[in-house]
């Protein structure tokens, strides 16, 4: 079974977890809040919950034994890549759907800092 073309995938989409946080710090830096409408801002922050969420879940994973021995199977590049979308696609629903507060109290603490009300 030729395995190159799983191989690459998953290669880019280590790198893409890798920059992501990076990509986010840089955003972040960059993006001059003091213009932004509440719905911008609040959307920063719930972009930013569905990050930290996904970092936790991602920690979390690895306390867990079943997921430690996977170097048996030449397919667990194609397996981590579809882990990595699902565990990033349930932070974002987690978020959208019920949340931990963190983004309504950045939101609530952004808009006081801008002096938006």
């Amino acid at each position: 079974m030729d395995t190159s073309g799983i191989s690459s995938l998953y290669t880019d989409y280590m790198t893409s977890l890798n920059t992501s946080g990076t990509q986010m710090s840089d955003t972040i830096k960059k993006t001059d809040y003091s213009e932004a409408d509440e719905d911008e801002l609040l959307e920063a922050c719930k972009q930013f919950e569905a990050y930290f969420l996904e970092q936790v879940f991602k920690e979390m994973e690895k306390t867990v034994d079943c997921f430690k021995d996977e170097d048996s199977d030449p397919n667990n590049h194609l397996v981590d890549y579809f882990k990595g979308n699902a565990v990033q696609e349930l932070a974002q629903t987690s978020t959208e759907i019920q949340g931990l507060g963190l983004a309504q109290t950045l939101y609530e603490q952004m808009k006081r800092n801008y002096n938006l009300t």
